[in-house]
C-alpha cells in the first residue's frame, strides 16, 4: 500500500475543524467522494458504476467545470447525488492569499449550493480554515485513492484501499481526464468489493 494513501489518526487530530471520517454506526457506512469534476463522459460513467450497485457518491466540483458543464452536474444532482465546493479554479491554498482564496471559494459557491467544502490537494491553512469554517463543514477523507497518480500500480492501490476500508471511511477518488485510466480501472473493483463486504455508500 501507498504510504500516503491512508491519513494516520494522529495527524487527523492536528486538525479538529476538519472531518477526516464520520462516526461508526450500526450499518457499515463508507462515503465515496470523487474530486475535480464534473467531466461530461467521466462523471456520467461514475453515475453509472455507482447506480449498477446502487450506491451513492458526493462529488466535489471546481465551480468553473460546472460553469462548463452544468447539464453533467444537474445529472449527478437528479441521480441523487451529492455536490460539494472544490474552490472556482482548483486553487492550493498553501500558495493563496487567505482573501484571494475565499472569494474564489464563494465565487464556486454561485455554481455550486452546498454547506460541504474540500480543499484542492487537501492544502489549506489554518487562516483559511478559520475563515471557510463558519459557513462550510470542510471535508478531507481517511483514504486516498491515488488515481491521479500516473505512475500507480492500481492493483496495489486497490489493495490497499481494501485494506483500510472502515465503517465512517471517507475515500477519494477523481473524475478528471488526469484518473481516468486508473479511476476505470479501481472503481468497479472497489465498488464490488464493498457490495461484497456489506458496506453501504452514503452521501456525506
Amino acid at each position: 500500500m501507498l504510504w500516503y494513501q491512508s491519513i494516520p489518526s494522529w495527524f487527523q487530530k492536528l486538525f479538529p475543524n476538519l472531518i477526516w471520517q464520520l462516526p461508526g454506526s450500526d450499518s457499515k457506512d463508507v462515503y465515496l467522494t470523487f474530486d475535480d469534476g464534473p467531466h461530461p463522459d467521466i462523471s456520467l460513467w461514475v453515475a453509472g458504476q455507482l447506480e449498477k450497485h446502487q450506491m451513492k457518491g458526493t462529488f466535489f466540483c471546481v465551480g468553473d467545470n460546472v460553469r462548463k458543464y452544468p447539464e453533467t452536474a444537474e445529472m449527478l444532482i437528479q441521480k441523487g447525488h451529492r455536490l460539494g465546493n472544490h474552490t472556482m479554479h482548483h486553487l492550493k491554498g498553501w500558495n493563496t492569499d487567505k482573501q484571494i482564496y475565499t472569494s474564489d471559494v464563494e465565487a464556486c459557491a454561485s455554481y455550486v449550493s452546498s454547506p460541504l467544502f474540500r480543499p484542492p490537494y487537501g492544502r489549506i491553512s489554518r487562516e483559511q480554515i478559520k475563515l471557510l469554517k463558519m459557513k462550510y463543514r470542510i471535508i478531507m477523507w481517511s483514504i486516498l485513492s491515488c488515481d491521479f497518480d500516473r505512475s500507480l500500480k492500481p492493483e496495489s492501490a486497490l489493495e490497499g484501499l481494501f485494506k483500510k476500508t472502515r465503517n465512517g471511511s471517507i475515500v477519494v477518488f477523481h473524475d478528471s481526464l488526469k484518473a481516468e485510466k486508473n479511476l476505470k480501472y479501481m472503481l468497479p473493483r472497489y465498488l464490488e468489493f464493498l457490495n461484497e463486504n456489506g458496506f453501504i455508500c452514503k452521501t456525506l
